[in-house]
């Protein structure tokens, strides 16, 4: 198996090694490293765009199939499971709070630390940069679409999460294994002989893209656009990270190294500090700009409504407006995904409902409050001074950033939160890529056995990238990332379809014995 993991490794990076290299031996090429390195991803990203990205004709559009299938799924999900988004909120408050804890359930960190950790995963510099591209290219009434992405992705969520607290696997030594890997696996082996067949081929396919979404969306954007923006601040041209990204990506690699080799508990000892703290300033700054704003919030709320369907939009009418707000709320939050599942699966508890009613709560704090609150700021501020025409025809041309285009909207009212924006992005960074660094270990050693040696080659992998990721600015491996994230949503989904029901029967009993005093509260 070692051998397996080796040759894999190899044959992954020794393109990078080769392009990194001087092509003649005798001087350069007149390319970058940057160049180079794109040019071995950009055929792989494109193959795997096109195959998750397919497209499927809606009238006169043609929309990306991972759009309606995320969609259906989490509308079903929503109807079938009685909208517990809506009547479990209070429950998972209660839940989030301690107050149905059991010390003596088996499990390696509390609610409130898998609930933290899974939202470090989701909470990064989607609800900062990925909420500006999706303003920008759909404009203000895509705001109104993440909001319903959001409150559906929230039951998405509670079946993902609490399938993963069901099939978990407890080691000996206490440690947990869990998420879609296992879930698709045993869940529809337990249905028979040819469902374990499709549920290794969903498992194993699962697996794959969570790697690859782990190294790519997951680590490569987090590190560059932190990297951008801390370039940014500290003199731009004259800074000393320009074009020397590579120094801030090796720091952050030692930081990222130093903290993944604990595994969960380490990861949540951090993310339970880190996450309040980072939402925390950020949260505080936009109220800061939506308070001297204060008299424009009506406006701002009416023109995404207006906005959601309007037929001319910047962007494709009403369908790209539609589309542009489900795709960057799923980026986000990450509901049907399935890895927020993986985090969650390692809490203590002997009743997986109520960590699937925690996990309810991601989806509304990442989405509903956070990537609104956002969207607002940019929207009042007039797109951070640009206007709506320029900031489209820059996110086309890609003469702005995401992350810039958010940066100038809150420097609109804070001439100095460029500076703190930039503290809040490298946490932002730091939490997605410790707790993607876990989702990604764990589908990696479900593939290839858990062990010492397999553990300590992917950590290592995930560090080289956070370095390859500081360094350079290849747009093809972040849409490779993006859709290698997305990919883990088709195998996922599909086994959610297959397993609900097991969730439905486990969630009414669940609430009657609540109803009945028979799950009592520690207080």
């Amino acid at each position: 198996m070692a051998k397996r993991v080796h040759l894999l490794l190899s044959a992954f990076l020794l393109p990078l090694l080769m392009f990194a290299q001087e092509s003649d031996g005798q001087g350069t090429t007149g390319t970058t490293i940057d160049e180079r390195i794109q040019s071995v991803f950009e055929p792989v990203t494109a193959f795997v765009e096109s195959v998750v990205f397919f497209t499927v004709p809606i009238g006169k559009f043609d929309i990306p199939f991972v759009i309606p299938w995320l969609i259906i799924g989490a509308t079903v999900f929503t109807v079938y499971m009685g909208f517990i988004n809506i009547r479990g909120f209070k429950h998972a408050l209660d839940v989030v709070r301690g107050k149905f804890d059991d010390p003596d359930d088996q499990g390696e960190v509390s609610h409130f630390q898998a609930l933290t950790a899974a939202l470090s995963g989701t909470v990064g510099v989607g609800n900062i940069a990925g909420v500006a591209f999706a303003v920008a290219l759909g404009g203000p009434g895509a705001t109104f679409w993440m909001i319903i992405a959001g409150l559906l992705g929230m039951t998405s969520k509670f079946v993902e999460c609490s399938l993963g607290l069901m099939y978990r696997d407890v080691h000996a030594d206490g440690s947990v294994s869990g998420g879609p890997m296992y879930y698709l696996d045993r869940g529809l082996k337990e249905k028979g002989p040819g469902w374990a067949i499709l549920g290794k081929i969903l498992a194993g396919a699962f697996a794959i893209a969570c790697v690859g979404g782990s190294l790519g969306g997951g680590n490569m954007v987090q590190i560059n656009q932190a990297t951008q923006q801390l370039t940014e601040v500290t003199g731009g041209v004259d800074s000393i990270f320009y074009e020397r990204g590579w120094i801030f990506g090796v720091v952050m690699a030692i930081t990222v190294g130093l903290i993944i080799l604990g595994g969960i508990k380490s990861i949540a000892k951090v993310t339970d500090k880190v996450v309040p703290f980072m939402v925390g300033i950020y949260v505080v700054a936009t109220l800061v700009v939506l308070g001297y704003h204060i008299a424009d919030i009506p406006a701002a709320f009416g023109t995404i409504l207006s906005g959601a369907f309007n037929a001319d939009a910047l962007y494709g009418g009403f369908i790209g407006v539609l589309i542009q707000g489900f795709r960057r709320a799923a980026f986000s939050n990450e509901a049907g995904i399935g890895s927020a599942s993986i985090a969650h699966s390692a809490a203590k508890t002997d009743e997986p409902i109520s960590e699937g009613i925690v996990a309810l709560l991601e989806p509304f704090i990442d989405t509903v409050v956070i990537c609104t609150m956002t969207a607002l700021v940019i929207i009042i501020t007039n797109y951070g001074g640009y206007g709506a025409e320029t900031a489209f025809a820059n996110k086309v041309s890609g003469t702005v950033g995401d992350i810039t285009l958010t940066s100038a909207a809150f420097e609109t009212v804070i001439s100095w939160f460029p500076t703190v924006l930039s503290i809040a992005v490298i946490l932002f960074a730091l939490s997605t890529m410790i707790s993607w660094s876990y989702y990604g270990l764990k589908a990696w050693t479900y593939l290839f056995g858990e062990s010492r040696l397999n553990e300590a080659i992917y950590k290592l992998l995930f560090c080289v990238f956070v370095i390859i990721g500081s360094a350079i600015s290849a747009s093809a491996v972040f849409g490779f990332g993006d859709a290698m994230i997305f990919a883990m949503c088709f195998p996922n989904v599909a086994g959610l379809f297959i397993l609900m029901p097991n969730v439905r029967r486990a969630l009414q009993d669940y609430l009657h014995r609540v109803r009945t005093g028979e799950i009592t509260r520690f207080e």
